[in-house]
């Protein structure tokens, strides 16, 4: 991987001086999501001024999505902002004041992300029945016992045993049983409930890797993954706030909406120049930016061309994709021509995402107690399954919990809750009053309430089925690894491979950061790596010659 990547670690501005170049290089950035708004602010702020953000979808924000709802504001995409120190989206919040009104409670500290720390989450069984404080608190311990054992695999460089498949689901299911099977003190209805409970608790962690099974994530690489110290932050006023500052200072020309790409035509021969620039001149009246695009003969010498769904070319020098990896994995093939190298493809195919979705119900009346900040749905008939998988008619039943939006004064009655896999994408198809009506019965039973109302309103994500997202976020499955991140985010052409002109294509989105893959602040970062990639090259290039002899 080429090293002109920003150090994770560091929240300096990597870029301390501006840029000075000869002809402007004309930049095209795919997404404007937190790694394209990333990748064109510090472009904007190093001396780039031909710079034009394609986004397909008619907002910014990729996979930040924001709604007001009377004076509170639900985040049906990103929710937490994950540690302080070292963290540019920390950072970025604290710096601007966002995170003023986040109480004590919205600073979460447990590794599962709650809405807030204060209160006890509720156990219930599918026959009404909650789950004794102590036995939930004995079982969480061991889980989470075991939980530190999937991470030395990656940290300490223990080798995987073969029963385990490298698998974190096989391997915890398999350790956590053997435990509670052993266990001399527990009845068999104790052990029954706890392997329960085990079900359940790997539903969460799907939920969190946005996988559709635990079964599926690595677990040799699982410890990779880097959790910056500090709590998990609540923005009061929205995720949102983070998008809008870091577009803030783009120009608004530079970003086009509703402006999906076909195409990105890359290594550019000379002899489709003549064809193109008939068709720049066709479409001039529908260029989006005339002064960039329109009112001038296409150069020789842009190695990429970019073809976008209107029929309009953008011809460039580097294009920035950040699409997500579920869009690279649906289109990759019709998306660059000549096609991605095997080995990047292989990459694609190999690393993980799934969909992650939120079900916000909101109440009249709370019919939970005041202390309960959850409700866990854990189903006693589940304790032997293998998989957990369910056919299109059972899809609720991979929900595995309702979080309570804390404060009430801020929010209302409002319950948040949580699915994930296939299951998610079957969710997506129904309507809202299917899901409103299965919710409801879902929380009845599990309560045993019977009398619980129908919620006033309902309000839902569909990552899954989003054309341009097509997921929530990247995950390492069970046969890649980091490497298969770095080779997401290198660059096209390799620079090994070619003469043609290097950084003609790069890769950015929280899929390609090694580390802080699934994040938001590994999306931002990556877009500044990648913004820093180019800033890299043309001051060696100008170095270069500003240096050379006189002859």
């Amino acid at each position: 991987m080429q090293s002109c990547e920003i150090s994770s670690d560091s929240t300096d501005d990597p870029l301390s001086s501006g840029l000075r170049i000869h002809r402007q290089p004309r930049i095209v950035v795919i997404g404007a999501g937190l790694a394209g708004l990333a990748a064109t602010k510090v472009l904007l702020k190093n001396g780039f001024t031909d710079v034009t953000v394609l986004e397909a979808s008619d907002h910014i924000g990729g996979r930040v999505q924001s709604v007001q709802h009377g004076k509170a504001t639900l985040e049906l995409g990103a929710t937490w902002i994950h540690g302080a120190n070292g963290n540019p989206v920390y950072h970025l919040a604290e710096d601007n004041g966002l995170l003023e009104h986040t109480t004590d409670g919205e600073r979460s500290v447990g590794r599962i992300s709650l809405y807030t720390k204060n209160g006890v989450a509720h156990y219930q069984t599918n026959v009404g029945k909650r789950i004794p404080k102590d036995l939930v608190e004995e079982f969480s311990d061991l889980y989470n016992e075991v939980y530190e054992l999937t991470q030395e695999f990656f940290k300490n460089g223990k080798p995987v045993c073969a029963e385990s498949q490298n698998s974190v689901g096989v391997f915890t299911r398999d350790v956590v049983r053997k435990k509670i099977m052993l266990d001399p003190d527990d009845s068999e209805s104790t052990k029954k409930l706890k392997l329960s409970m085990l079900q359940q608790y790997l539903k969460v962690e799907s939920c969190e890797s946005s996988s559709p099974s635990m079964d599926e994530v690595s677990l040799s690489e699982f410890g990779e993954w880097t959790e910056i110290p500090g709590a998990h932050y609540v923005i009061p006023e929205g995720f949102m706030k983070i998008v809008e500052l870091l577009a803030q200072d783009i120009p608004s020309h530079t970003i086009c909406l509703r402006k999906p790409v076909r195409c990105i035509h890359w290594n550019y021969s000379a002899q489709h120049h003549e064809v193109i620039t008939k068709s720049s001149y066709t479409n001039q009246d529908n260029n989006h930016n005339e002064n960039n695009h329109s009112s001038q003969p296409l150069m020789l010498g842009h190695p990429v061309g970019v073809e976008c769904e209107d029929e309009e070319w953008i011809m460039a020098d580097h294009v920035i994709v950040t699409t997500s990896l579920g869009v690279l994995k649906q289109n990759h093939e019709a998306m660059f021509s000549p096609s991605l190298p095997e080995d990047k493809v292989l990459a694609i195919e190999k690393l993980g995402i799934s969909t992650t979705d939120k079900i916000f119900l909101e109440f009249e009346e709370p019919f939970w107690s005041p202390e309960c900040n959850s409700i866990q749905f854990v189903w006693e008939d589940e304790a032997q399954l293998e998989q957990l998988a369910y056919p299109e008619e059972l899809w609720y039943k991979k929900i595995c919990s309702f979080d309570v939006l804390y404060p009430p004064e801020r929010y209302g009655y409002m319950l948040s809750g949580w699915i994930c896999g296939q299951e998610a994408l079957y969710m997506e198809r129904c309507d809202d009053e299917t899901v409103a009506e299965t919710c409801t019965e879902l929380l009845r039973r599990f309560t045993g309430n019977p009398d619980i109302p129908k919620p006033r309103r309902i309000l839902r994500s569909s990552w899954g089925s989003n054309p341009y997202i097509r997921g929530s976020y990247s995950f390492t499955r069970v046969g890649s690894s980091g490497a298969d991140c770095e080779k997401l985010a290198m660059s096209l052409p390799y620079a090994n491979s070619t003469k043609a002109p290097l950084l003609q294509v790069l890769f950015a989105g929280e899929a390609t950061h090694r580390k802080y893959y699934s994040t938001t602040h590994g999306a931002l970062l990556s877009g500044q790596r990648e913004a820093t990639c180019l800033i890299e090259m043309y001051r060696d290039l100008n170095s270069a010659e500003t240096t050379k002899p006189n002859i």
